[in-house]
């Protein structure tokens, strides 16, 4: 498959007035690939014209900064450029500097509190001179453009995009997850203007493969039945398809569904089932929503849920 501009912007992220494409470019970092590969494959879903892309200083302890610093050269503001605070009490201007000088570029479109799934945290930090006035000051001072938080709880995103100190959310919206985020944070998000950047379409790979996660093979696997050879053969699991996966999240409608694809083969097959998507009934949405749930057993611990193992 040809990448060459695939897709184009369809929608404003919230109120940020820039106009994104429906997928992004998650997380790629992993050290066990080369750098140049890395590099070659986030070039790869720029070039087919995604325009959103996500890093963090704790992917792979900065490696995937690298990356997206290597990867933007020349497109740079053609992008729009989620980076992450990953110590949520810290000092946050030292952190946003130190990304900043990874990157190397002067601003990023936004920077997020990474993982902020702790109410008792989110009060602390929002109190006067805490780190959410601190990030808006770097705001203030050009290091970024917005701020927001990605979390794996729904009450507190409801919180904090009602504190209004969120431009934008990144949060889970997949075949699997918690039903508050569908029903409770999107439509709030949008009812208030917040950008939506969603996560977990494939359930860190858990619906797609035999994985307990991010392709970590499953140390233990249940057994199946007899075999003709007198043994217990190790059974098969269930599992969704990528075209079951990514038409649910562009159902759900979030304003970006950000995938982290790793492999070119990865890349074209949620590319294809990107550009054949039309809108799911919700017959065919509950029935992968049952199928789902079957796909997930025994693959371990769903983080991203307040209850992680339901």
């Amino acid at each position: 498959m040809s990448v060459a501009q695939l897709f184009k912007p369809r929608r404003e992220l919230g109120r940020t007035g820039f106009i994104v494409t429906a997928l992004g470019i998650g997380d790629l970092a992993d050290r066990k690939v080369p750098l140049e590969t890395c590099v070659a494959t986030v070039r790869r879903a720029i070039n087919a014209g995604l325009n959103l892309i996500d890093t963090a200083p704790g992917y792979e302890d900065g490696y995937s900064e690298d990356i997206v610093s290597r990867a933007v050269q020349g497109v740079r503001d053609q992008l729009f450029i989620i980076d992450k605070v990953d110590h949520h009490e810290a000092p946050v201007e030292a952190q946003v500097d130190s990304s900043l000088k990874r990157l190397a570029i002067d601003h990023t479109d936004a920077f997020v509190f990474h993982g902020l799934s702790s109410m008792s945290s989110l009060t602390r930090m929002m109190q006067p001179g805490g780190t959410f006035d601190q990030l808006a000051d770097c705001v203030r001072k050009g290091k970024t453009r917005f701020r927001g938080i990605s979390s794996h709880d729904p009450d507190v995103l409801v919180s904090a995009l009602q504190v209004g100190v969120c431009d934008i959310v990144m949060f889970p919206a997949g075949p699997f997850v918690d039903e508050r985020y569908i029903a409770g944070v999107l439509p709030l998000a949008k009812s208030l203007g917040a950008g939506t950047v969603c996560f977990k379409t494939f359930g860190a790979g858990k619906l797609l493969g035999d994985t307990v996660g991010y392709n970590q093979p499953m140390q233990v696997r249940p057994r199946g039945k007899l075999s003709s050879g007198g043994g217990v053969a190790e059974a098969v699991l269930p599992h969704l398809s990528v075209v079951d996966c990514v038409h649910y999240t562009l159902t759900l409608d979030p304003d970006v569904a950000l995938l982290g694809l790793s492999f070119p083969n990865e890349q074209d097959a949620a590319f294809s089932a990107a550009l054949e998507f039309v809108p799911l009934s919700d017959d065919r949405m509950e029935d992968i929503r049952i199928r789902a749930i079957e796909a997930r057993q025994d693959k371990g611990s769903c983080w991203w849920n307040p209850d992680p193992q339901a």
